[in-house]
């Protein structure tokens, strides 16, 4: 009696598990320069529960992190015991103009701590600015299709896209998404998270 009740508990909290998103990256997850409720983390889980979707979206952006300084506090972030995690790192390095190679090897270390913890990931893809030259942007930006390929993860390409160079989207630094930048990019990247996530029956 006893082990079919403790069964039966375990199957019932197994039936109830929300799964649990971490969106691990900078200042564009943090939500820099807008309202705690604007920021792209709340209404993504907004979004998605407007579909029926039952999620929790856990804020992991620190405004101005790098791939290395991800790498130093994902265990940390881990602890949430995400089902997936987006993972959107890569525009401050690029903004440094920090050597891609290293971008490169501290993403795919990142990405093995995901995986080995038992999490998807979507990798979220960012691309060099112009003023490094052609060969710094040709390295950097192909890191991301790169390491999609090799661990054979889902890869958005730009997180910005259709916000990056439009004034009306933006805040006035140019560079973070306002209000109505971060709903076009919740409603590009909704879709791509109810699918890996997976919809109710």
């Amino acid at each position: 009696m006893a082990v079919a009740l403790c069964l039966m508990i375990s199957g019932m909290s197994a039936a109830a598990h929300i799964p649990v998103i971490l969106d691990f990256g900078d200042s564009l997850s943090a939500g820099y320069g807008l309202a705690p409720e604007q920021a792209f983390p709340v209404r993504l889980e907004a979004a998605l529960r407007r579909q029926g979707i039952e999620v929790r979206v856990v804020n992991g952006g620190v405004s101005g992190d790098t791939t290395a300084g991800g790498l130093a506090r994902l265990d940390w972030a881990l602890a949430d015991k995400p089902d997936l995690v987006i993972l959107e790192l890569g525009a401050n390095d690029a903004l440094r103009g920090i050597d891609p190679a290293t971008v490169h090897d501290n993403l795919d270390k990142i990405i093995r701590k995901i995986e080995a913890d038992g999490a998807k990931v979507l990798l979220v893809g960012m691309l060099a600015p112009p003023n490094w030259g052609a060969e710094y942007k040709s390295d950097f930006d192909r890191i991301f299709p790169e390491l999609a390929k090799v661990h054979d993860v889902e890869l958005y390409p730009f997180f910005l896209e259709g916000v990056a160079m439009k004034p009306e989207l933006n805040q006035p630094d140019g560079l973070h998404p306002n209000e109505r930048g971060v709903a076009v990019l919740v409603d590009r990247l909704t879709p791509v998270v109810a699918r890996l996530v997976g919809s109710p029956s």
